[in-house]
């Protein structure tokens, strides 16, 4: 088995992603020796996938698991368990919610909430979703942040904010939004799937190629990267959609698709 150097050096591609993948092994190790309960900070979905490749090299395989809050949570914490505890939901886990209450006549958006948390000095890993509905926004936080939230936030904007503590069973989960794109392509590769933007393939690739496109939460520059069913595309300013199947071949031999964009 490797040491811990050459994980790092297999998983890591950069300065920035080894310190985080450190950090995850010291979680993992530390859970392990002392069987305790252990998490991270909030993932994004481009973190989560590093770690996944680092547990996949470390060959840890149980024990572990990524947790949002809810079940499609994009930003999650990994968790170390010992079999004996269900850690995130208990009322010591990692992960707190809270919900911060206004006028239904006052229009608010993520963006709003994010930058009034980041203002009052609130740090993004410490930040999970954020469940915008009419008159409230939910707010899944890690659980040392939350009495502080509870006594400084009081407003978004110009918007007064009532704030109490809920249960994260008590989520208000917004309803998802897609459009179903069915499609039909000459080969399954990366600039082939632009339908799911409403582009053209030299659109595609021009996008692509600036650095704009995401496939699996990684920026891709190939235009020709493979795609397969279960992959997430994204582009900046864009959003991002799923090949949510991969048919068969049709009579003059495109493969059919069903792409799930999400809105």
């Amino acid at each position: 088995m490797m040491d811990r150097r050459q994980l790092l050096d297999r998983a890591a591609r950069n300065g920035d992603e080894r310190v985080l993948l450190a950090h995850i092994l010291d979680k993992c190790e530390q859970s392990r020796k002392r069987n305790i309960p252990s998490a991270t900070d909030f993932l994004s979905p481009a973190e989560q996938r590093s770690a996944q490749d680092l547990l996949h090299a470390a060959a840890i395989h149980d024990g572990c698991a990524f947790c949002g809050g809810f079940e499609r949570a994009e930003r999650r914490m990994l968790l170390f368990l010992p079999d004996w505890q269900d850690y995130l939901m208990s009322e010591d886990g990692p992960a707190a919610a809270v919900r911060a209450a206004y006028y239904e006549k006052d229009v608010l958006t993520h963006r709003d909430f994010l930058g009034s948390l980041m203002a009052q000095g609130v740090t993004r890993e410490k930040l999970g979703d954020i469940l915008v509905s009419e008159g409230s926004c939910d707010l899944i936080v890690s659980r040392d942040i939350a009495p502080y939230l509870l006594q400084n936030v009081t407003s978004a904007g110009r918007v007064k904010l009532s704030v109490s503590e809920i249960e994260l069973s008590d989520l208000s989960v917004p309803e998802l939004k897609v459009k179903e794109i069915r499609d039909t392509v000459s080969t399954l590769r990366l600039d082939a799937v632009g339908s799911g933007f409403s582009m053209s393939r030299s659109k595609a690739q021009e996008l692509i190629s600036s650095g704009r496109v995401q496939l699996n939460y990684r920026e891709t520059l190939k235009s020709d990267a493979p795609v397969a069913q279960g992959d997430v595309i994204s582009a900046r300013g864009l959003g991002k959609f799923e090949v949510a199947e991969v048919g068969g071949l049709s009579k003059k031999g495109r493969t059919a698709l069903l792409l799930r964009r999400y809105l």
